[in-house]
């Protein structure tokens, strides 16, 4: 059965973000997943994850500056100095809460762009080769254009290519059930056909982004097809829940039934 990770950053908003962590655990969750630690010290956010005894799935590296709308460095030419040491910044992060595997965001930029295509190989593989040395994954994610205009890694081919291409063992898809709805359909098919590279799972309805199963979707069908297709990894619930998160969670209930 898939272990479900709290989204903390999306999840629990009844609360300041620290004390999401004791608000996750109360509801039952024993993992967390969140988009960024940064606000943070290192060791504060370790610290909480101890208390409650919850496992960190996932976090994103520093993004830029989120504010003026940016969304990832990877792919910005001319900036690779910057990403490099935002590596660095999540390693330690990573070191200090035990996270097993770190989301590279690609930023904004076309993919029609040589230099924007280079320098994200790039970074994508270095990435990969500064976190290796501390056994910690990297995953990549396709994210929808709707949500996210202009990013540059929308397509889930595109991103099982650059795996195949740079053949790293520790790089992987972070498969989002939402966003690949959106961007592909064919939810199904595509997990069976990535599994063996995805490397994190996440969830949430289509197309409101709020609890599984109030969208288009079967959502437990598709999370049992995960359980048909042998995944044992996590599955992040990256969704907004419409009223009080706690309120919201029977839909876990009815799965783990």
């Amino acid at each position: 059965m898939p272990k479900f990770a709290a989204n903390l950053t999306m999840m629990f908003n009844e609360v300041a973000f620290l004390d999401r962590f004791a608000a996750a655990a109360k509801a039952g969750f024993t993992a967390v997943e969140f988009l960024f630690p940064y606000d943070h010290p290192p060791e504060v956010v370790a610290a909480l994850l101890k208390e409650n005894g919850l496992t960190p799935a996932l976090f994103n590296l520093p993004p830029g500056n989120w504010q003026a709308g940016e969304r990832g460095l990877a792919s910005l030419s001319g900036r690779q100095g910057e990403f490099r040491a935002s590596v660095d910044i999540a390693l330690t992060y990573a070191r200090s809460t035990g996270v097993r595997r770190l989301h590279v965001m690609a930023g904004r930029a076309s993919r029609k762009d040589p230099a924007a295509v280079e320098a994200y190989r790039d970074a994508v593989a270095f990435a990969c080769d500064r976190a290796g040395q501390d056994g910690i994954d990297i995953v990549i994610e396709p994210i929808n254009p709707r949500d996210m205009p202009g990013y540059f890694l929308d397509d889930f081919d595109f991103a099982a290519d650059l795996i195949d291409a740079l053949n790293k063992p520790n790089l992987k898809l972070q498969f989002d059930i939402y966003h690949r709805q959106i961007i592909h359909g064919d939810v199904l098919t595509g997990l069976r056909q990535f599994m063996p590279i995805i490397g994190h799972v996440q969830i949430a309805s289509v197309p409101p982004r709020n609890e599984p199963g109030t969208g288009e979707l079967d959502d437990l069908r598709v999370l049992r097809e995960l359980d048909l297709l042998g995944y044992t990894g996590f599955v992040g619930c990256e969704y907004r829940p419409a009223g009080d998160t706690v309120a919201g969670l029977g839909w876990l209930d009815a799965f783990q039934k």
